[in-house]
């Protein structure tokens, strides 16, 4: 059987229900590592209800949760056709009902990212920033929609690894036709498979209908949203690979806002991707930000000293130094490695993947990774080979290869919405390489970014008439934008770009490195949010919140602190 997606799937979304419970008797020490593990195929407790038009719950996840399916059109020009089925699971509450003040849906970004998978396992973080005890996510829904015909064929794809999947387009010159030559062939496998025509509706604008179609079941007429640019719900010591979907949740508030902006009853938007830049197929200044949150690893190692940060130098610059050099004996000198399980070449491609997800969570995996390099100076590269490592495939004895289940690839996730949405790419070698160009001017990390293009290049499903804008309006009610001042893919400009398409929205700036407001503990933030949804109140202009996290903590100092 395939795990594979729809166009109601790509929400990921998650309702958190929001009553009086003030954030501070939650322990904060507890969700100082905000990225949960995703379920392993095997672990999957959503029970396969019948879609209906009502939310009709019943228990499932060791019956601490609930779940329902919320049956919608596919295609909502032809609303009594093909229907979806949309998966939601529930985290339940201890809130008087007279307390209740509706259902939030969340988004954590991808588009890719589990909604069930996120509120299963941090349904309390959530609760505890809102006030309340009960979380809804989104995942496991129906009708299908896959590029392969049977697992083992997506694993083979995936198989060659980050090297191969997510290569360094500055590697040789053959890199950038090789991904295009292999993108070409996913497009067209993807299409081939698509029999049901399902790739055309996983757009944006229909995943804002769905949005709506959600509030309208659960009785309310406006939309209560958190959209979050949040890849980090895939754990990183599982799978770097899932940092390279782009920016999602975001886009699909803004893109909700514009298309219902009298259905707004809250709409908070984190890690802003500027919606317009998006629709437009030009997202080259994601990369803005990026060398200065590389910048802040070097200047708070360098602070830290060699107590907290065993890759010390006593300046930044020799910081930065250090990891070039290290960083070039790769490519003349790649390191075998083995774990206990499995085993591969530390690259320097496998190196700046590592690098470049690693700018997504600095609070997380800063301390790690310069532990990792402070090894890799010694020859031993295993904890850094361990930060992107996959399990290997495995077939168990005796089984038929087509009943083997493995984990979907994340481009199926990701590709259709993000190359559906945008204008058709027939960029040739040329032009892909003019660029890469383009963007390596930008950021020393568009070597490893730039393979957005190249998968748009490949997409050949698309829908005329879809929506790409116009993005910006009045709202019934002001949104609240959110962004990092060193966000490595969004940009704090998007951020305050992306408010001045909404009149009467409110800038929040937190200033921390990392991509969103989840990249740490604030104690600030989380004030914030909470009053925005629970009564309302915007941040004043020019509120700037810092977080309550260090990027190298001594060993004697908290690294997460309960919020007043």
């Amino acid at each position: 059987m395939n795990t594979k997606l729809s166009t109601a799937v790509l929400f990921f979304l998650s309702s958190v229900l929001l009553g009086s419970q003030a954030a501070s008797d939650f322990d904060w020490k507890k969700v100082t590592d905000l990225s949960p593990t995703l379920h392993p195929r095997s672990d999957v407790q959503c029970p396969k209800v019948t879609a209906s038009k009502e939310l009709v719950w019943v228990p499932c996840y060791d019956s601490a949760f609930e779940c329902t399916r919320l049956k919608v059109p596919l295609d909502y020009s032809a609303p009594n056709a093909s229907a979806a089925g949309i998966a939601i699971v529930k985290y339940s509450s201890t809130v008087p009902k007279s307390e209740y003040l509706g259902p939030i849906l969340f988004n954590p970004g991808g588009p890719g990212v589990s909604g069930v998978d996120a509120i299963v396992e941090s349904g309390a973080y959530f609760s505890a920033i809102f006030g309340a005890h009960i979380a809804t996510g989104i995942h496991y829904s129906t009708p299908a929609a896959s590029f392969f015909a049977t697992d083992v064929d997506r694993a083979q794809w995936e198989h060659p690894g980050v090297d191969t999947t997510y290569p360094s387009l500055n590697t040789s010159a053959d890199v950038i036709p090789t991904q295009r030559g292999r993108y070409q062939l996913l497009g067209t496998l993807a299409k081939m498979q698509d029999s049901g025509n399902i790739l055309q509706h996983i757009t944006t604008d229909n995943v804002a209908r769905d949005m709506l179609s959600i509030t309208e079941a659960f009785g309310y007429e406006k939309l209560q949203y958190w959209g979050v640019s949040w890849v980090e719900f895939v754990d990183l010591f599982l799978n770097a690979a899932y940092a390279r979907m782009v920016r999602y949740g975001t886009v699909l508030g803004a893109t909700f806002a514009s298309m219902f902006p009298d259905k707004v009853g809250r709409l908070m938007i984190d890690g802003v991707m500027d919606a317009r830049s998006w629709y437009s197929g030009n997202i080259t200044e994601a990369m803005t930000d990026t060398d200065a949150t590389l910048q802040t690893f070097f200047d708070g190692c360098a602070a830290a000293g060699p107590g907290a940060c065993p890759f010390y130098a006593p300046t930044a610059a020799a910081i930065a130094a250090n990891l070039t050099a290290l960083s070039t004996s790769l490519i003349e000198a790649p390191i075998p490695v083995f774990t206990n399980i499995s085993y591969g070449l530390f690259t320097y491609t496998y190196l700046r993947n590592v690098l470049f997800t690693a700018l997504y969570q600095p609070y997380k995996q800063f301390p790690l990774m310069a532990q990792g390099l402070a090894d890799l100076g010694t020859g031993n590269a295993t904890i850094l080979y361990q930060m992107a490592e996959d399990a290997p495939y495995e077939c168990p004895r005796g089984s038929a290869p087509n009943d083997v289940e493995f984990d979907q690839n994340d481009q199926e996730a990701s590709i259709p919405t993000a190359c559906g949405d945008g204008p058709v790419y027939s960029d040739t070698v040329a032009q892909l390489r003019e660029s890469y160009e383009i963007g390596a001017k930008l950021s020393s990390f568009w070597d490893m970014f730039g393979n957005w293009r190249l998968r748009c290049a490949g997409w050949k499903v698309h829908r005329d008439g879809h929506f790409m804008g116009p993005i910006g309006a009045n709202t019934s009610f002001p949104l609240l934008v959110i962004g990092n001042t060193a966000d490595p893919v969004t940009p704090h400009l998007w951020a305050q770009r992306t408010s001045g398409y909404f009149p009467g929205s409110a800038l929040l700036t937190y200033d921390a490195p990392g991509h969103t407001s989840l990249t740490a503990v604030s104690s600030c933030v989380a004030t914030h949010m909470r009053q925005y949804f629970q009564n309302g109140t915007l941040p004043a202009a020019g509120t700037v919140c810092s977080p309550d996290q260090e990027l190298f903590p001594s060993s004697s100092s908290s690294n997460a602190t309960s919020p007043s």
